[in-house]
């Protein structure tokens, strides 16, 4: 069947991350997008053409979800290190380290407010926080499995949640009591979100199922098996009448949610789709997955007004009436089957319009760099260990040669005082240590510096290494 649609269309794909792309999001103004990785590693890309990507480096275990403020000043991250943590999203690389979760924690979102952040974990609970004051607020504990994800309401007055007890839960954030609990599933509940408006709630599970409910009525209203594999992610488009979804099969699917059928199977990934992301605007969305690639895609079939665009479909799926704007269903909860006149959409994944953009590590910290700056010029880190078993002498003077190199490195640091020159002096007496080549580099790091300003200093404290 033709598409009288516009066909998404793949924009960008970056490279970056160095292991699998577990979770992907866009910022509210559409200029950037963060995603998380298997590699440990955090990185915001910026949309705009030729601008450099930013690799946020902290957590000690895989990133499994990540989210921006509502104001985008902040990211949140989560990991299985048992930590969620704050981001600024600039070259500083400044971060928060939340931790009260005694398991892996697998998800984390901002409020609509940007108060307040829900986590899922391990540990079988679902978990608040404050974001001003940052700190634990409560926990909701009544799941019996891990709980693989938990979102907040638009309104931020009701929290759902999933897991591995094969349960969707809703829970209210002012009495924080479990008010209804969904079931049949036939395997693990893997993702949960609420829709636009916040009347109904979709659900994903490994045994290949979508899922819709109304929470109104406390009803199965939509029910699809399009994948052949198990359903990961997905993600409303913020007018509500889409869905897409990723799969362990190697593709993405678009559900048409007021038509209750599926639109389009996009193929671009090599291995199971792992995150799907729509922007604020719905014109862009983005996928991730095994392949350790990042796919932006343009939207392009949300452009056409949606009553324009029924009346010039060709075939109806079903001659039922319209449903009403405000319903994101069909009229019956019969189940949705993966269909001939969907179409297909396979892109050259290398034939994108964008190159690797340059990538600026952030958030190390700054005495480590130092520390690895000193073994390299040594040749070895053996050296420190055996200074390190010959007594605290020399222990001493180790640790005086490293402050004193990390402390040259500053423009001003002799001329504003002079203990560079005490440092000197204790590791004068030490041959071994002023024959190495740290030594020389020391000398031209500190020549360097200084050529400019008070040489006479310069070349004292330089002479009294030497001698």
């Amino acid at each position: 069947m033709a598409s009288v649609m516009e066909d998404p269309t793949l924009e960008r794909h970056f490279k970056g991350h160095k292991d699998v792309v577990s979770c992907a999001d866009f910022s509210p103004n559409n200029k950037q997008l963060a995603t998380g990785s298997c590699d440990k590693n955090l990185m915001i890309w910026n949309l705009t053409p030729k601008a450099r990507a930013f690799r946020f480096v902290g957590h000690t275990d895989i990133i499994t979800g990540v989210h921006f403020s509502p104001s985008g000043s902040l990211v949140a991250s989560s990991s299985r290190d048992q930590t969620v943590r704050l981001w600024t999203p600039s070259i500083k690389g400044e971060s928060t380290v939340f931790k009260a979760h005694t398991a892996s924690v697998r998800s984390v979102q901002f409020s609509s407010d940007g108060q307040r952040l829900v986590t899922a974990s391990d540990d079988k609970s679902v978990k608040v926080w404050g974001v001003e004051r940052k700190k634990f607020l409560y926990s909701l504990s009544r799941h019996t499995n891990w709980v693989r994800c938990a979102r907040f309401s638009p309104d931020g007055r009701l929290v759902a949640s999933c897991g591995d007890d094969r349960t969707v839960r809703l829970w209210d954030t002012s009495s924080r009591q479990c008010i209804n609990i969904f079931t049949d599933y036939g395997g693990s509940a893997t993702f949960v979100d609420f829709n636009s408006s916040g009347t109904c709630i979709a659900s994903s599970g490994a045994d290949n199922t979508l899922k819709i409910w109304d929470i109104r009525t406390n009803k199965l209203i939509q029910h699809y098996r399009v994948h052949s594999a198990g359903v990961n992610c997905f993600s409303f488009h913020p007018s509500g009448n889409y869905l897409i979804s990723g799969s362990s099969d190697s593709t993405m699917k678009i559900l048409d949610l007021l038509e209750g059928r599926l639109i389009y199977t996009l193929h671009g990934h090599k291995g199971p789709v792992l995150a799907v992301a729509f922007s604020r605007d719905g014109g862009l969305f983005a996928s991730g997955g095994a392949d350790s690639q990042v796919l932006m895609w343009k939207t392009n079939f949300d452009s056409l007004n949606y009553r324009d665009l029924l009346s010039r479909h060709s075939r109806r799926v079903t001659p039922d009436p319209l449903p009403h704007l405000m319903d994101i269903y069909p009229r019956s909860p019969h189940r949705h089957n993966a269909q001939n006149g969907t179409v297909e959409i396979n892109p050259i994944v290398a034939d994108t319009q964008s190159g690797d953009p340059q990538v600026v590590e952030v958030g190390r910290v700054l005495f480590s760099t130092a520390m690895s700056y000193v073994f390299r010029a040594t040749g070895s880190c053996s050296q420190l260990s055996a200074a390190s078993s010959t007594g605290s002498d020399e222990r001493k003077r180790w640790g005086a040669l490293i402050v004193c190199f990390m402390g040259l490195t500053y423009r001003y640091a002799a001329l504003k005082s002079l203990w560079p020159f005490h440092m000197v002096t204790l590791l004068r007496d030490s041959s071994s240590l002023i024959s190495s080549p740290l030594c020389l580099l020391i000398n031209a790091s500190f020549l360097q510096r200084h050529r400019e300003h008070e040489s006479i200093h310069a070349l004292f404290i330089w002479r009294h290494m030497l001698y």
